[in-house]
């Protein structure tokens, strides 16, 4: 577990490379995608602690501009604090802001097990966020595009992004790991209250969990 502030090997990697030696767009896309793997990996293990405390397996992870350091993590929360707003887009983005002293996370890159919701993709709006990667799609909530587009591709250009753009976001990163986790979860509680796996197998299909 990285605890906030600690570089990422990965990132520190990529800055010596690039001191050293100019690198091909091939290179640089490579390195990209392992990066984002890697800090994905931070935001399941959020997850995994969510779903452990009973609550939906959402976990994400706030890195700052340099990609190195850890501004913030956090996982799902709204049964513990029996809260609607408690998801850990919104807990990372207010933990970022509080530790950091400033609201305006410019240049961050916000890594998040689901695809982040209407809500939440609001807060990243608001909270000037750079970048959002997320692993499953929501079919049924989804603001990246599985829903409704409010960031990445497909969505509209909006004043509070990046150049009054949109903000970039990059879907899929891990997708099968994210996805297995909110399975696991939901046939876990489903089996409690009588539900078969068979069953829930085609409510995670139609987008019903």
């Amino acid at each position: 577990m990285l605890p906030l502030g600690t570089p990422a090997s990965t990132g520190v990697a990529t800055a010596r490379l690039t001191a050293t030696a100019p690198l091909g767009p091939e290179v640089e896309v490579e390195m990209a995608a392992r990066a984002d793997a890697r800090w994905m990996g931070v935001a399941l293990e959020e997850a995994r602690m969510a779903g452990e405390a009973g609550e939906v397996p959402v976990g994400a992870v706030l890195v700052g501009a340099d990609g190195e350091s850890v501004l913030a993590r956090a996982h799902n929360r709204t049964e513990r604090d029996c809260d609607g707003t408690a998801h850990a887009e919104v807990l990372c983005v207010r933990r970022a802001g509080a530790r950091g002293g400033d609201w305006r996370l410019e240049g961050s890159t916000l890594y998040v097990t689901l695809e982040p919701c209407v809500m939440c993709a609001g807060a990243i709006l608001q909270s000037r966020v750079g970048r959002v990667v997320w692993g499953a799609p929501d079919p049924r909530a989804g603001a990246c595009g599985s829903w409704v587009a409010l960031l990445g591709e497909g969505a509209a250009p909006h004043p509070l992004a990046p150049g009054g753009a949109s903000i970039a976001a990059t879907g899929g990163v891990r997708e099968r790991e994210c996805a297995d986790a909110m399975l696991q979860f939901f046939r876990s509680r489903r089996a409690r209250q009588g539900v078969t796996a068979q069953t829930d197998v085609r409510n995670i299909n139609r987008g019903k969990v």
